[in-house]
């Protein structure tokens, strides 16, 4: 098991952390010191997660705070009111994520919800915190991709999925645009000297409940190709499949720009190593472009001061 270097006197923002990777990233990073803010949708379910934590380590500091990505107004307001509370933000870790809605569905703000929950929620939070997290002395943003993002492609031309919705395809898209998104702010800070390290993961085929409750949105369970797949899927518990996401948030030997994930085969399974990223999403003018085109979607763009 990857073992957490110390991260005494760290604030770390881990979004979707009442459940799986997300709580068991949030449970080691707490007990390797850390002071954890659990942002999440539902805070009964985040004061769930809480108490489990504290049982296994009483010591742990977590605090749960109300975050829904899928709406834009939520998201500032749990920027503002961290930024209102706290001097810096060590660590964000965009791990929050939905999967596969059997039909089209939409955000507060209109978007399609894979997109908008998965990318365009984290694309504006991340951007909202920057000027906190560039007030910690070596700020880092870990965002969780998806083995998925190797089939995405960016349609450009309709990001909403408004002509013919596929579930699957939308998804990858949505992680594809997720690695785009940590790829681009890792260059914006090597070419703006922010020192600031940006880094993506992905958990490779682990057991959560984001594919059965994903599947299940709009529905009272899973259809049976979704039942059947998870039966086939390689069995990867959370505390192996939150190691990526752990090595992107904590690990030194972290590089800026770079992605990890499983080692085993087709990267379905196995220890945390670097791999290699889809050839779309070392594209730096298509990772610019969609950074613009999530600006215009969100109205969410750089602070002035960091513009320049």
């Amino acid at each position: 098991m990857y073992d957490v270097p110390d991260q005494t006197g760290k604030l770390v923002v881990v979004t979707g952390a009442n459940s799986g990777t997300g709580q068991e990233a949030a449970k080691r990073l707490a007990a390797a010191g850390a002071r954890v803010i659990l942002a999440v949708r539902t805070p009964a379910k985040g004061e769930a997660a809480k108490a489990e934590i504290l049982a296994a380590q009483p010591r742990a500091q977590v605090e749960v705070r109300r975050i829904d990505l899928a709406d834009l107004a939520s998201v500032q307001e749990f920027a503002e009111l961290l930024g209102a509370d706290e001097p810096h933000l060590d660590v964000l870790v965009n791990n929050a994520g939905v999967m596969n809605p059997p039909s089209r569905m939409t955000t507060k703000d209109g978007f399609e919800l894979q997109f908008g929950s998965n990318f365009l929620g984290p694309f504006a939070l991340t951007v909202r915190l920057l000027p906190l997290l560039l007030a910690a002395p070596a700020p880092r943003v870990a965002t969780m991709s998806s083995i998925a993002a190797a089939q995405g492609s960016i349609h450009f031309d309709d990001l909403q999925w408004q002509r013919r919705y596929r579930s699957m395809a939308a998804y990858s898209q949505s992680k594809l645009a997720d690695l785009m998104l940590s790829n681009h702010l890792a260059k914006l800070s090597a070419e703006r000297a922010w020192g600031l390290v940006s880094v993506a993961a992905h958990p490779g085929v682990t057991r959560t409940n984001l594919q059965s409750a994903g599947a299940a949105l709009g529905r009272e369970r899973p259809n049976l190709l979704n039942r059947i797949g998870y039966r086939l899927a390689p069995l990867q518990g959370v505390a192996v499949g939150a190691e990526p996401i752990l090595f992107a948030a904590a690990d030194p030997s972290a590089e800026s720009g770079a992605y990890y994930g499983p080692n085993g085969l087709f990267g379905l399974a196995g220890t945390t190593t670097r791999v290699r990223a889809p050839k779309a999403a070392l594209d730096t003018e298509a990772n610019a472009r969609l950074w613009q085109v999530a600006q215009d979607l969100t109205g969410v763009a750089l602070p002035t001061i960091l513009r320049k």
